[in-house]
């Protein structure tokens, strides 16, 4: 599991002093005329929502792909700062010898005016308009790991809900911050720690606890909105009896099998199914103890949303050995493949592969790396790679043709309904991996590897087959933490590893615009409308930004901003 947030900040005097120099004054009480209801349940089922950003993704969709065109490829020059806002919580922890930093890794929802947005342990609400905070809740932390980031929050009438690094799902007023209730998921004492944005999906609250440092039984829960009771929970590696239970030694390896999806899923409400990929086997990159494909790890898995019942698993990763895990976000559109509609849901795995499958069978339509890669031998009658043994780590090292990380990881793709084409960003290289224990009964991390060259890419891939349409190769040999936005203004919106904001054209992967940043972005970027306004968010290292179009005169200013 890549470990998110892990940033160094230069110039912090200097970023506090500009951050409070551009965040212009306005009324910090914008949503205090605020409607009973802040977010009906009902606009969680809008499609691309306009004058909102009401979930991690923007819609249940992970699309990311907004119908908005204020802001588009003609007048993309305009674009300037409007606000930035600085998270002053500071250092977080200590590891080697290097302090943490606080990153916005997380997406913002906005609701009415007002950016609802966190950092490990911390929630804050500010108004969309100017950046200033209306309330900030600090949560006391019971031991939970703060090197881990976290993606944000999830929203249900009034009522918010995030994850906190020690695992406990709480929940809060929107309008004042304070604490409704907050019940324990996961005990942080045996391994577990949380980053995961909470998915609302009609009356239930959908969450997961993350961990791979020691051998646990990962799981998927769903919680009561109003009151925080434990409604189902589905495991991800079967009970003794259950299918799948099979494709595992031992109870024990079984029961400690890892597996944690620790990304935000996606849900289709029509089909009543939540859609979610599963971490990594444990133990970790030592495979002999655990023979077999070890379901359901290494899976993306369609699950009932009412009842916690597996729908139907595909295996991208079975018996993973690397590191790799699945848990990269599935991404859901209607689209025509072999002259049918379809109901698709597309995925750019960390193990290198796009897959596209029919989202109400799960059925293989697409399986094709979309980078080189040596460890699989091909595919198997489900579609699902097959692993190649001989590129196994080993106690002296095994040379692989894929970074350490893998392809990607939690930052979130894009699809283009206008292209056709999914967007992600990733890496592309060569690596070493080794097995430092081989025995048997091995346990947490038994290995690692070593990148020795890494390239970081932006990719468009054609949906129905998994062709690259175009690419692009960022400078440096750094991977990129950044989401991925695009709109119906013909944008693209990302960023590099060394603090561009760029702005691409989706159809052939121009560069259009670009803005540096004094952090990479550490986010998925969003957009929405507000008070006829189009504003476009991210989030970089400590600072949220938001960005807007200024009048035609001032372009000579906004081009020289933007390095022109």
């Amino acid at each position: 599991m890549k470990i998110p947030g892990l940033r160094p900040l230069f110039f912090a005097a200097v970023l506090a002093a500009a951050a409070v120099a551009a965040v212009p004054p306005g009324n910090s009480n914008s949503s205090a005329a605020a409607p009973p209801v802040l977010l009906p349940p009902q606009v969680l089922l809008q499609k691309a929502a306009t004058t909102t950003w009401p979930t991690y993704n923007g819609d249940y969709s992970g699309r990311r792909f907004s119908p908005l065109t204020q802001i588009n490829s003609g007048n993309i020059q305009r674009l300037a700062i409007a606000w930035i806002h600085h998270v002053t919580v500071g250092t977080m922890a200590k590891m080697g010898g290097f302090a943490i930093h606080a990153a916005v890794d997380s997406t913002p929802l906005e609701v009415h005016g007002v950016l609802y947005f966190t950092v490990p342990d911390n929630v804050y609400a500010v108004d969309a308009r100017t950046g200033h905070t209306i309330w900030h809740f600090h949560w006391v932390n019971h031991g939970g790991l703060l090197i881990v980031g976290n993606r944000g929050l999830g929203m249900y009438g009034n009522w918010l809900y995030f994850m906190t690094p020690d695992n406990y799902l709480v929940s809060l007023n929107a309008r004042t911050g304070k604490k409704r209730w907050a019940v324990e998921v996961a005990d942080p004492r045996q391994g577990y720690f949380s980053s995961v944005s909470p998915l609302v999906a009609g009356d239930h609250v959908i969450v997961d606890a993350g961990g791979d440092t020691l051998d646990l039984r990962a799981y998927l829960d769903s919680y009561d909105p109003a009151t925080g009771a434990l409604q189902w929970r589905w495991y991800v590696t079967p009970s003794a009896g259950q299918p799948g239970a099979d494709t595992w030694p031992d109870a024990s390896a079984r029961n400690h099998g890892g597996g944690n999806p620790w990304v935000p899923a996606t849900y289709d409400p029509k089909l009543g199914l939540v859609y979610v990929g599963t971490g990594n086997p444990n133990p970790v990159y030592a495979g002999q103890g655990r023979k077999g494909r070890d379901l359901y790890t290494g899976c993306l898995v369609a699950i009932h949303v009412n009842t916690g019942k597996m729908a139907w698993y595909f295996q991208g990763n079975g018996h993973d050995t690397h590191d790799w895990d699945q848990t990269e976000p599935p991404v859901l559109f209607n689209a025509r493949i072999h002259g049918h509609m379809e109901p698709l849901v597309a995925q750019a795995s960390r193990d290198g592969y796009f897959f596209v499958l029919n989202r109400r069978t799960g059925k293989e339509i697409v399986a094709q790396p979309f980078v080189p890669l040596n460890w699989s031998l091909g595919l198997n009658a489900r579609g699902e790679p097959i692993l190649n043994p001989k590129r196994n780590p080993t106690t002296d090292g095994n040379l692989v043709s894929m970074t350490a990380g893998g392809a990607t990881n939690w930052f979130p793709p894009s699809f283009d309904p206008q292209t056709g084409l999914f967007y992600v960003n990733g890496d592309q290289g060569y690596s070493i991996a080794y097995l430092q224990n081989a025995g048997k009964h091995a346990s947490g991390f038994a290995g690692r590897a070593i990148t020795l060259v890494s390239h970081g890419f932006l990719k468009a891939i054609n949906y129905k087959n998994g062709d690259i349409v175009w690419k692009y190769f960022y400078p440096g040999q750094w991977g990129e933490d950044s989401g991925i936005l695009t709109t119906a203004g013909h944008l693209l919106i990302t960023g590099d590893s060394v603090g561009n904001m760029i702005a691409y054209d989706p159809a052939d992967g121009r560069i259009l615009w670009h803005q540096h940043l004094l952090s990479a972005i550490s986010n998925g970027p969003e957009t929405y409308l507000l008070d006829g306004q189009q504003y476009i968010v991210v989030g970089a290292g400590p600072f949220l930004y938001a960005f807007h179009l200024v009048p035609a005169a001032a372009q000579g200013g906004a081009a020289m901003a933007a390095g022109k």
